[in-house]
């Protein structure tokens, strides 16, 4: 079985639930309130896993009783975690989530132990888990994103949004950003398939292989030198899109890893991340293997 290391965060996400998002000034009440575990890398690594790949996950915790559930977390998902780094400086992660009745989210993150990681670890564990593919978010550390970038697999989920160095867009494989991550990278807002094209044109020219813009409900543009094509989605009554992201990318990467092509493994992931969206909370949304492909059938 090919292996994925996925490098990036993990925190404990407070979920709350309010009937719409408050405006600046605002104070509204929440419906509802729960914990549960995510960040940009843990929720991508247990996607990856439970979509069938075998993960190996490469982060940083506070050695906390909060790293100890996430950690926990992730061994029960399968996922090998002989390779996270504990902090004693620094608190676990965290991040406060607002979700509205119609499913949009507001999303504020505290990386406390994220930005720890160290690059230096990041190239030693890819020198000891000789991992198939690399699969990073920009919730860490930019000099971690660049360790990790050296692999000839190198997927870069650019989130949160961020301006990124040449070097490393000229190293990705696959570029997955959703429309303000995109507009973030090239000053080109993807709303149709002319700025969608004209927004892949961009990064392909920097050098990424491979552009995979994710529009929410309208689902997913792909090009690459080789042409370009619109990935559909599945209509589905969306509770919480919070994970949805996460999801397809991860589903993404594993379908990869069990040899799909990129417009199948495309597809995949669509169906994945449609399906998290009819679930509250993170990783608690995230599909199994068997769900995705009777969704397909």
């Amino acid at each position: 079985m090919k292996t994925v290391l996925v490098v990036g965060s993990a925190n404990l996400d407070h979920v709350y639930q309010v009937r719409q998002i408050p405006t600046a000034g605002q104070t509204v009440a929440a419906t509802s309130y729960a914990t549960h575990p995510g960040g940009k890398g843990m929720n991508q690594a247990v996607a990856c896993a439970r979509l069938g790949a075998r993960v190996v996950f490469c982060g940083c915790l506070g050695a906390d009783d909060v790293g100890d559930s996430l950690v926990a977390v992730m061994v029960k998902a399968g996922i090998d975690v002989s390779h996270v780094q504990r902090s004693r400086e620094h608190p676990t992660g965290n991040a406060s989530i607002l979700v509205s009745e119609d499913g949009v989210n507001l999303i504020t993150v505290a990386g406390g132990s994220n930005a720890a990681l160290d690059p230096a670890h990041v190239t030693a564990t890819m020198a000891a888990v000789q991992p198939d593919a690399v699969l990073v978010q920009l919730e860490t550390n930019l000099a971690s994103v660049e360790a990790a970038s050296s692999h000839p697999m190198f997927f870069l989920n650019p989130a949160p949004a961020a301006a990124l160095p040449a070097e490393i867009l000229a190293r990705c494989f696959a570029l997955t950003p959703n429309e303000t991550e995109a507009q973030a990278l090239t000053g080109i807002l993807p709303t149709d398939s002319s700025s969608c094209g004209a927004c892949a044109e961009r990064l392909l020219a920097a050098g990424v292989r491979n552009v995979v813009l994710t529009l929410g409900a309208k689902g997913s543009y792909w090009e690459s030198g080789s042409g370009a094509s619109m990935i559909e989605t599945l209509r589905v009554e969306a509770v919480d899109t919070t994970a949805a992201g996460d999801v397809y990318n991860g589903a993404m990467v594993a379908a990869l890893m069990h040899g799909s092509d990129m417009a199948g493994a495309l597809r995949f992931a669509s169906r994945a991340a449609a399906l998290s969206t009819t679930r509250m909370g993170a990783i608690p949304s995230i599909p199994t293997l068997s769900e995705v492909q009777q969704a397909s059938s």
